[in-house]
């Protein structure tokens, strides 16, 4: 009984999840910690994904300015609550997508929000190799594209449904602005 504790335990450091929703994760995987993450990710973007039609009113405005001085960001995150907005978690997520723009520079939020005569544009430039190459401008140039910078395993977007998983609320980046000296 003590090894199942323990391993709940584990869980919770690892996920910042309930007890029994780690409880329910082990016991689907068979009490392997491995398993039960992967099962926990699985649930959480299927959380996310129900959650993304639900309004987000609330939230904050994080910056970052680079040590230099000569680059600066600027970004509204939203979600649901002011609850949530003033969570660690909540801070935290809007302090990595400030420094992530201001590392990765990228130019839009979403593919959706590239406009349609760039890409069409892209795709004429790009011929026979468009669609490879696209996706290769989507990695450099959107947000939720770009592997996040503090762990380029994950995406931004992969990250952005980690934490709406764990805070249980919809979040989204409303809007940003990237500012560097000379451009």
């Amino acid at each position: 009984m003590s090894s199942q504790i323990e391993q709940i335990k584990t869980l919770r450091e690892k996920t910042g999840l309930g007890v029994i929703e780690c409880k329910k994760a082990l016991e689907e995987s068979g009490n392997s910690i491995e398993k039960a993450l992967e099962f926990l990710k699985q649930k959480g973007i299927q959380l996310a994904e129900k959650k993304e039609s639900r309004e987000t009113k609330e939230g904050l405005i994080g910056s970052y300015v680079h040590t230099n001085g000569k680059i600066g960001v600027l970004i509204e995150v939203a979600c649901e609550s002011d609850f949530v907005a003033r969570t660690e978690d909540f801070k935290e997520l809007v302090k990595n997508l400030s420094l992530h723009i201001a590392a990765l520079s990228p130019t839009w939020i979403t593919k959706e929000s590239v406009p349609i005569e760039i890409i069409k544009e892209k795709e004429k430039n790009f011929g026979q190799q468009a669609e490879t190459k696209l996706e290769e401008f989507f990695k450099e140039k959107v947000l939720f594209n770009q592997p996040f910078v503090r762990d380029n395993s994950i995406s931004v977007e992969a990250y952005i449904k980690e934490k709406i998983a764990k805070l249980g609320e919809n979040i989204k980046v409303s809007r940003f602005a990237r500012f560097q000296i000379g451009e």
